[in-house]
């Protein structure tokens, strides 16, 4: 059974759940979670919306690219922390990270991209569209230095050595539900 809910009335536990890790997943190949820390909620278009940063190089980006349809999957009370840590540890395009954990998969309601049972606050999404980030307005030196690459290198990055850039996925959030 799923239990609608407003998004912004979950919002506190939403984005603190975000800090630590939560799951975003995608179907396309296969269904495949990834453990995200980055995100935020907002309006956009006159429309809810969940935005996530996937870099280019993750199996999820290419997911995405194919079926631009994701759910976020949160945890509500207790549940097996060791979920969060295997998904953002693990590439999809080696291994079933689903079966691996014995994920129950929830049907959704909206979109092709199931809900995980285990996270049950779901967010269903559509993108509504995605931007690659460009790390040249990123102000903060040492934002930089913790995510991309050293600014006295910056200007050596080549195709040989790319920068693994993010896209940021608006994603409109069309239910949201909590799986009992």
């Amino acid at each position: 059974m799923k239990r609608k809910i407003e998004v912004f009335d979950y919002a506190n536990e939403i984005m603190q759940a975000v800090k630590t890790g939560v799951l975003l997943t995608t179907k396309a190949d296969t269904v495949d979670s990834m453990a995200i820390s980055w995100g935020s909620l907002g309006i956009f278009l006159d429309k809810n919306i969940f935005c996530t940063y996937v870099r280019e190089s993750r199996y999820t980006k290419k997911q995405l690219d194919k079926n631009p349809e994701f759910t976020i999957n949160v945890p509500v009370g207790a549940y097996d922390k060791k979920i969060i840590g295997y998904c953002g540890t693990r590439s999809g395009k080696d291994t079933d990270k689903i079966k691996d954990l014995g994920l129950t998969l929830e049907e959704p309601e909206i979109i092709s991209v199931p809900g995980i049972r285990e996270l049950p606050l779901t967010l269903e999404c559509k993108v509504l569209f995605g931007e690659v980030q460009n790390i040249v307005n990123i102000r903060n030196d040492a934002l930089m230095r913790k995510f991309y690459i050293d600014v006295a290198d910056f200007q050596f990055a080549s195709k040989d050595y790319p920068i693994d850039y993010h896209t940021e996925f608006y994603g409109e959030i069309v239910s949201a539900y909590i799986i009992e």
